[in-house]
């Protein structure tokens, strides 16, 4: 399966590294970076693996499938048109989804282009739960994400919140998923993902949680459904290059790819 990944930063590079073996059967074909990035990607990248600056040079590729790496706005420039033109798209910035008019063009475009739009699981697990719950009867699902207090830096908590004097855990956003995922695109994709995989965006509250002394991001679902009740929790050391962003992000990538081409799946 022949992939093109959109961006080369921390998670673009963690994928495209862990599908440069040869026994990987999805295969990075190429990236599509900003113009002003292709020469310093074209640098980085194995001869092998094409640079594209525009969704037009992807579409003459024709590769198998197209990663989102690179957040909302890369999500909203390319998204649509790779759809329409048929190629299946996954993507990270789900986010971008909470709003309901862009998904609904997302979705037309696939509708359009014979193709599919992938949501991996991204820096959680227990999306399968949710969807047995929800197709037996989910009530509501509450979605609480804490991180260090620096990885909120640059969102609108420091608008309410001296992040660096936090002295305890403190909730710095509670409500409804398409405003958490809406506001804080860096760190809070999930609540999109969340809601689309269980009761939906009016049935599943946010809680966004700054902790000075976590060394570590923790995702946590809390879903009561007709049938069962669920509680999930995932803890992922962040990426290095981006506290914003957990390393299992990356991976859930690597393993939805990986699973694409594989004769045995669970």
């Amino acid at each position: 399966m022949q992939t093109v990944i959109i961006g080369l930063g921390a998670i673009g590079r963690m994928v495209v590294d862990a599908l440069a073996d040869n026994e990987s059967a999805a295969r990075v074909a190429g990236v599509l970076v900003r113009p002003q990035r292709a020469g310093e990607a074209r640098e980085e990248l194995p001869p092998h693996v094409a640079v594209f600056t525009s969704a037009e040079e992807v579409v003459a590729a024709r590769p198998d499938m197209v990663v989102e790496c690179a957040g909302q706005a890369a999500l909203r420039q390319y998204g649509e048109t790779l759809l329409g033109a048929g190629f299946d798209l996954m993507v990270v910035a789900t986010g971008a989804l909470a709003e309901g008019d862009y998904r609904e063009r997302l979705m037309a475009a696939a509708e359009k282009g014979g193709s599919r739009l992938h949501v991996p699981a991204g820096a959680t697990a227990g999306l399968d739960g949710l969807g047995a719950l929800r197709a037996g009867g989910l009530e509501n699902v509450v979605y609480v994400s804490t991180k260090p207090s620096h990885a909120w830096k640059g969102t609108p908590a420091e608008q309410n919140f001296d992040l660096d004097a936090l002295s305890e855990k403190t909730v710095i956003f509670e409500g409804r998923a398409e405003a958490a995922a809406l506001d804080y695109p860096q760190n809070a994709n999930l609540a999109a993902t969340v809601a689309m995989a269980g009761a939906g965006f009016d049935n599943t509250i946010v809680r966004l949680v700054a902790d000075p002394d976590a060394i570590i991001n923790c995702g946590r679902i809390e879903a009561d459904g007709k049938f069962g009740h669920m509680i999930m929790e995932m803890r992922g050391q962040p990426m290095a290059s981006n506290p914003k962003t957990s390393t299992v992000t990356a991976l859930s990538l690597i393993y939805a790819l990986k699973k694409e081409t594989s004769r045995f799946v669970i």
